[in-house]
């Protein structure tokens, strides 16, 4: 059985979840980062809004989540994104861009339906340092 870490975001209210899983998971020196949607994990709500706005949320839970484990954007070497439109694409890619100045990650991005009237979806691959 492999050695598994859980890793929460650490601002997570109590209970807030929306399916049967762990937002991140530590295993063999690999971060495996669940799909993050642009909530605010603090307060247990979601935060509709332009694609702008959500990508940028995702990204600060990604972030948040990538810290907790010890790791940064840097890390990242592997996101799927799921868009509600994939009209949506160059605009989220225009702010997704700025959080891998480096090297950027391989990446899937594909149209989806997705849950609760969000907008975008993301999840990562990082290797901790």
């Amino acid at each position: 059985m492999a050695n598994k870490i859980a890793v929460y975001h650490p601002d997570a209210k109590d209970g807030f979840s929306t399916g049967a899983y762990t937002p991140g998971i530590i295993c063999n020196g690999w971060l495996y980062i669940a799909g993050q949607t642009p909530s605010d994990v603090s307060k247990g709500e979601f935060l509709l809004g332009s694609i702008e706005q959500e990508t940028r949320q995702v990204m600060h839970n990604l972030g948040r989540i990538l810290d907790a484990a010890g790791c940064t954007f840097d890390d990242v070497v592997k996101t799927t994104v799921h868009l509600a439109d994939i009209a949506d694409f160059a605009a989220y890619n225009a702010i997704y861009a700025t959080y891998f100045p480096g090297i950027k990650p391989v990446r899937t991005t594909v149209q989806s339906v997705l849950n609760r009237g969000i907008k975008i979806e993301i999840d990562a691959v990082a290797k901790l340092p």
